[in-house]
C-alpha cells in the first residue's frame, strides 16, 4: 500500500461577511477534495495540542506522527536541520525573518515576499560586519532564514512576526524579564539593512525594502526517531519551505529540492508532484506541502486564497488522484496542519477538516469537503499522531 498526504497549508478559516458568512473552502471549486470525500470518508482532526501555539511547526510535527510535547524545540533548530546547520558550542539556533516595519508597526514579515537573490545578499552584507562568535546568518527561501547566536539568549522570550500584522511591535522584540535584549544587535542590523544597495534597488522599482531583521522560535537540535522506525515504511516530503524539509532531515524521510518551488502562488506544481511520484517509486509514504494558502491567509486575501485552494485542488489533488486510478492500492487524505483566518491575519487553534479515500473504502455521510460539511463524517481524531497511524494502517 502507499500513502499520499496532501497538505494545504491553513487552508482552513472562518466565515468571512464578503463571502456571503462561508469560508475560502466553502466558496472554491475543489471538485477533486470533494470527491475523496463524497467516495471516501471525512471528519475532523486536532492538530494543536492545548497549550502549544498552533503554528506549522508544531502542527506538521503531530502529522507526522510525533508528539510536540515531546520532541518540539523550536521552529529555528528544525529549519536548521534542513540546511544542514550543526551550530558550535556555546551558540543557539533562532529563526529569522527578514521583515518590513514601518512606524513601529509590523507592515510585512515577509518584506513583501522578498526574492531569495535579495535576501541572500543582504544576509551576506550582515555577515560582513559581525564576528562568528556574534552572529552568523544563513540564507533559506525568501524572508525565512536562520541566525546563530550566543547561548545566552536561549530563554529570551520571542514572537513570531506574522502575529503582528498590522500591529505594533513595540512589546514584542525578543525581552526577559529584565527588558529589551538584542537591542544593540538589532539595531546594528537596522543600521546595514538601511544603508544597502539592495534595499535601494528595492525601493526604486517600487519594492518593500527590508527594514529589519526579527528572530524568534529558538531552542536547540532535537532528536526524533525515524519514521521508518515508527511505522515500517520509508518515504519523503515534497516542499518548498526549510520547516517541512527540517522534519523530513530529523525524522529520516527523503526531501526532494524542487527548482521553482517558491512557498506561494507562482510554486512549481507540476515540479512538486512528479517528485512526490519519483519518491513512490521506492518507497511507500510521499507528503506533499502547499505553502500558498496559508501565505494569502496571512495577508487577509481571501480572494487569493480561494485561487491558492483551487490551485492546489486542481495541480495537485487532480494529479493525485489519477494517480490513485492507475495504482490502486493508494491511500490519500487531504487536510491542512491549522487554520489561518483571512480576519485575522495569523493561525488559530481548532481542528482541521480531513478527507480520505482509498479504493474499497466504505463512504461515510460526509459529501463535501469544508470545515462544515465534514462534520458528517465518521473521523474526529484528538490528536493527529493517532490520526496519521490510522491512516498508515489502511490495508496493512
Amino acid at each position: 500500500m502507499r500513502y499520499i498526504v496532501c497538505l494545504g497549508d491553513g487552508m482552513s478559516d472562518l466565515p468571512i461577511d464578503e463571502l456571503g458568512g462561508k469560508t475560502p473552502l466553502q466558496v472554491a471549486k475543489i471538485p477533486n477534495i470533494d470527491r475523496i470525500v463524497a467516495n471516501g470518508r471525512g471528519g475532523l482532526v486536532h492538530t494543536v495540542p492545548q497549550g502549544l501555539n498552533p503554528g506549522s511547526d508544531v502542527a506538521n510535527m503531530g502529522i507526522l506522527g510525533y508528539d510536540p510535547r515531546q520532541f518540539y524545540t523550536g521552529r529555528g533548530p528544525i529549519e536548521a536541520a534542513a540546511m544542514g546547520i550543526v551550530p558550535p558550542a556555546g551558540q543557539v539556533i533562532f529563526r529569522l525573518n527578514l521583515v518590513t516595519i514601518q512606524n513601529g508597526i509590523m507592515h510585512s514579515f515577509t518584506a513583501g515576499h522578498v526574492e531569495n537573490e535579495d535576501g541572500v545578499a543582504l544576509l551576506d552584507e550582515l555577515n560582513t560586519v559581525f564576528s562568528p562568535d556574534e552572529a552568523r546568518f544563513f540564507p533559506g527561501v525568501s524572508y525565512r532564514n536562520i541566525v546563530l547566536l550566543p547561548e545566552r539568549y536561549l530563554p529570551l522570550k520571542t514572537a513570531a512576526p506574522h502575529d503582528l500584522t498590522d500591529k505594533s511591535v513595540a512589546a514584542h522584540w525578543p525581552h526577559s524579564e529584565s527588558g529589551f535584549e538584542l537591542a544593540g544587535f538589532l539595531e546594528k542590523c537596522r543600521q546595514v539593512l538601511s544603508r544597502s544597495p539592495v534595499n535601494q534597488r528595492r525601493v526604486a522599482s517600487g519594492k518593500l525594502p527590508v527594514t529589519d531583521v526579527w528572530p524568534w522560535s529558538q531552542g536547540a537540535m532535537p532528536h526524533l526517531p525515524s519514521f521508518r522506525s515508527k511505522f515500517g515504511i520509508g518515504g519523503g516530503i515534497v516542499t518548498a519551505v526549510d520547516l517541512l524539509r527540517g522534519l523530513a532531515n530529523l525524522t529520516g524521510l527523503s526531501y526532494p529540492v524542487v527548482p521553482g518551488a517558491t512557498g506561494f502562488l507562482d510554486t512549481n506544481y507540476a515540479g512538486k508532484v512528479d517528485a512526490a511520484f519519483r519518491i513512490l517509486e521506492s518507497e511507500q509514504f510521499a507528503f506533499i506541502h502547499i505553502e500558498a494558502p496559508d501565505e494569502c491567509g496571512h495577508l487577509g486575501d481571501f480572494s487569493k486564497k480561494i485561487q491558492a485552494i483551487e490551485d492546489f485542488d486542481r495541480h495537485v489533488v487532480g494529479p493525485v488522484l489519477q494517480y490513485q486510478r492507475q495504482n490502486p492500492e493508494t491511500a490519500v487524505v487531504v487536510l491542512p496542519d491549522h487554520p489561518t483566518p483571512c480576519a485575522l491575519k495569523t493561525h488559530i487553534n481548532a481542528p482541521v477538516p480531513v478527507g480520505v479515500y482509498w479504493p474499497g473504502c466504505v463512504p461515510d455521510n460526509a459529501t463535501a469537503y469544508d470545515e462544515e460539511s465534514v462534520k458528517k463524517g465518521t473521523y474526529n481524531f484528538q490528536t493527529p499522531w493517532d490520526f496519521i497511524t490510522d491512516f498508515l494502517s489502511i490495508n496493512r
